[in-house]
């Protein structure tokens, strides 16, 4: 089991310094060629920021773990909304004001369903695949859209957000290369050892991948939003840290799932419909907090929290 540990500690490394080497390379070289920063921070960043979990995903794909695959982009979605969203609320009460993600939950809600469509039947096809990769071009130019055409303050503030994501561009093309080449076998070596690591701890545990997919490799990949969202509660942003859990479980759907069902089709395996629902239900809770209330203070924090808790309770009680 410590092997194991000390795969999966390893494997969160490379992936964060892979992530990390990929923003700053492709970043700085996209500054040079004159992209703006808004568009390098809503496309490049957003995607170098998601190639964890694509890395993950593939891995783990290519190794027949398929219900980690899944898993991964299902569990993560879950700890997004009720883990990360959940302890946000309790360091600090927030009002959501910004209208782009009122604009923006209906259409998660709907591609989450999508997502239970398609995998009704127990596969997600290479076709399935292609409509979620042409579906992430619409939700890009559609938010890219949206936050040209906006008026109100808020624009300012997403644009503001999306260009502080952008690293300055660097002296020399050759440490640009450098780092886009290192940050992919960093993501390679890393998607590989965790992967690894999370199939050899559901077999020291004796419990199935499909678990260890949903939890473990889950959270692990979902520690850059927890880290970015608490910083953002931490200075008052809150609509940031909805923000970025919106947009990061648009990206595990459309772009991780789109991408590995189109080089690999992937069978559910191990994930069940009842995860796929409880996936729904929290995107669900998140759009009523947020259109209806307008807020997530600590109460429901601790809801969002004991939500969480009670359905990784039932994963447990599951094996």
């Amino acid at each position: 089991m410590t092997t194991s540990i000390l795969f999966l500690l390893a494997g969160i490394a490379l992936l964060y310094a892979g992530g990390e080497g990929l923003v700053r390379g492709a970043g700085s070289i996209a500054l040079r060629i004159g992209m703006s920063p808004f568009i390098i921070g809503m496309t490049i960043v957003a995607f170098a920021t998601s190639a964890p979990e694509l890395a993950v995903s593939l891995q783990a794909a290519f190794a027949g773990a398929d219900d980690v695959a899944i898993g991964n982009v299902v569990g993560s979605n879950i700890a997004n909304i009720g883990l990360i969203l959940g302890i946000c609320a309790l360091i600090r009460p927030a009002r959501i004001q910004m209208r782009l993600l009122r604009l923006d939950l209906p259409w998660l809600i709907f591609v989450s369903s999508l997502l239970v469509a398609f995998l009704n039947d127990g596969r997600l096809t290479r076709v399935a695949g292609a409509v979620f990769l042409v579906g992430l071009a619409v939700f890009l130019y559609w938010n890219i859209q949206l936050a040209r055409r906006e008026q109100l303050e808020e624009a300012a503030e997403v644009r503001a957000e999306f260009e502080h994501q952008v690293p300055p561009a660097h002296r020399s093309r050759w440490l640009d290369w450098l780092l886009i080449g290192g940050g992919f076998v960093a993501l390679v070596a890393g998607g590989a050892a965790f992967v690894r690591g999370g199939v050899a701890l559901a077999e020291a545990l004796g419990v199935s991948s499909a678990f260890i997919g949903l939890t473990v490799i889950a959270i692990g990949t979902s520690l850059p939003e927890l880290a970015t969202s608490i910083v953002a509660s931490l200075r008052g942003e809150a609509d940031i840290s909805v923000g970025n859990v919106v947009g990061s479980n648009f990206f595990n759907i459309l772009a991780i799932l789109g991408i590995t069902a189109m080089i690999y089709p992937l069978e559910r395996g191990g994930i069940t419909m009842i995860d796929l629902s409880v996936m729904l239900l929290f995107t669900i809770a998140l759009m009523f907090l947020v259109m209806v209330r307008q807020r997530i203070g600590r109460p429901e924090g601790v809801v969002l929290l004991a939500g969480y808790a009670a359905y990784i309770t039932w994963l447990a009680s599951q094996g």
